[in-house]
């Protein structure tokens, strides 16, 4: 009798393992894991494109502070235009003519036309000007749609969603 006895524990043992053992994944268990996959990677997508903008925004303040400085160093370098008022230009305008204020007008003014909804003003400083500062003195402002909206509101700073980015740069003697 005694080896029945083991015959009966042996496979009572291996039912039970049999029962608890577990034969790969279920069907369920993909899906969530892929789930799971698949928010995470929409999240990453979302990174990279918060990224990207970011620099791309980045890239566009950098241009647009090199245009300013680059427009006050051609005055620096022309103090004989500075003095005859011939850097002041309106916002919009197209500067013309043939001194040396001009073509450096035109050329900084078709770098600034390439930026996104890209704008230029040069204003001489007067007792009304915001700031207010001498007459000595010029503002340089560049606009540009920073998020590229459409954007055409020009007030500087910007105050409502509809206004350009602007940067200001106070140019003094």
């Amino acid at each position: 009798m005694p080896p029945a006895k083991n015959y009966l524990t042996i496979m009572r043992h291996l039912e039970h393992n049999h029962r608890q053992r577990q034969h790969g994944f279920t069907l369920l268990e993909v899906l969530i894991a892929l789930l799971i996959l698949s928010i995470g990677l929409l999240g990453l997508a979302a990174l990279q494109t918060k990224s990207l903008r970011s620099n791309q925004m980045a890239s566009m303040r950098t241009t647009v502070t090199q245009l300013a400085y680059d427009i006050s160093d051609r005055m620096r370098a022309n103090p004989a235009g500075v003095a005859a008022n011939e850097y002041v230009l309106a916002g919009g305008v197209t500067p013309t003519g043939t001194t040396i204020a001009a073509a450096d007008l035109i050329a900084w003014n078709q770098a600034v036309v390439a930026l996104p909804g890209g704008r230029s003003s040069i204003t001489q400083c007067d007792g009304t000007s915001v700031p207010p500062c001498d007459g000595l003195t010029h503002i340089i402002t560049v606009q540009w749609d920073e998020m590229r909206t459409g954007a055409t509101g020009t007030t500087c700073p910007p105050a409502l969603e509809t206004d350009l980015r602007c940067y200001r740069l106070i140019f003094s003697e």
